[in-house]
């Protein structure tokens, strides 16, 4: 049977039946090979290419979003600043930067771009759809799971997320998920999804895998490690939280 157009599928194969027992023991799972070996060419070839990013960061206890113009034109002193900031805030608390495009509020607000970036939209499509909310259930035996937010991030050279454990009051997120897009990635490259265990260390790692899930219980602390300066390209990727309607 032919493709819609701008339909996305999870790969034949997957088995959550099977790989629950591995979930339920962990509390998370990195899973190659989700889509198609087709559909996740087309979401990578398209998180490389114009997609309107933005500049998200989380410095002093704040949250900002700079069109990455404007970041370029902000003065030196201000930007030598706020990279101060980043860097002090960054030593003892919760501190971001990465370049971010909110999926779920563009295709949420009727503000679908189409053409070039469709294959990422069709990815929303795809995470709330009742194949893959169906498989989630089964991989994670959690009923609740209700929908799906998402946002493309790009991680470059000095991008980094402080470790934190996704537990925000009101939020209702059962489990978190990082679907990557990298053609290819080192682990010495940074950028690793990291779970810390409560002595600080960190108990595992997952490298960004092309075409892999990687989907963890909330709350769990967790990181992204910062990107190198020698890594040959951005760590691409769509991420967000699975999650529960409230009554």
């Amino acid at each position: 049977m032919s493709q819609p157009a701008g339909e996305l599928y999870l790969a034949t194969g997957l088995e959550p039946a099977r790989l629950a027992e591995t979930f339920a023991r962990h509390g998370r799972l990195h899973l190659p090979g989700v889509l198609t070996a087709a559909d996740a060419q087309l979401v990578g070839a398209a998180l490389a290419g114009a997609v309107p990013w933005h500049k998200s960061m989380h410095v002093g206890g704040k949250s900002y979003d700079f069109p990455l113009d404007v970041l370029a034109a902000m003065p030196a002193d201000k930007r030598a600043a706020l990279d101060t900031a980043l860097v002090e805030g960054g030593k003892s608390g919760f501190q971001y930067q990465f370049d971010a495009w909110r999926l779920s509020d563009v295709v949420e607000g009727g503000q679908r771009k189409g053409g070039p970036l469709a294959p990422i939209e069709a990815v929303y499509d795809l995470l709330n759809s009742a194949p893959f909310l169906a498989f989630i259930r089964a991989l994670t035996g959690d009923s609740r799971a209700a929908y799906v937010d998402a946002q493309a991030t790009r991680y470059r050279p000095g991008d980094f997320l402080t470790a934190h454990d996704d537990d925000v009051e009101g939020k209702n997120r059962l489990f978190a998920y990082v679907m990557n897009f990298t053609p290819a990635w080192r682990a010495d490259w940074g950028g690793l999804l990291a779970f810390h265990d409560a002595d600080g260390h960190v108990a595992e790692a997952y490298t960004p895998t092309f075409n892999a899930l990687n989907i963890f219980r909330v709350p769990q602390v967790h990181a992204v490690t910062q990107v190198a300066s020698f890594a040959a390209g951005p760590r691409l990727s769509i991420t967000g939280w699975i999650r529960e309607r409230r009554p």
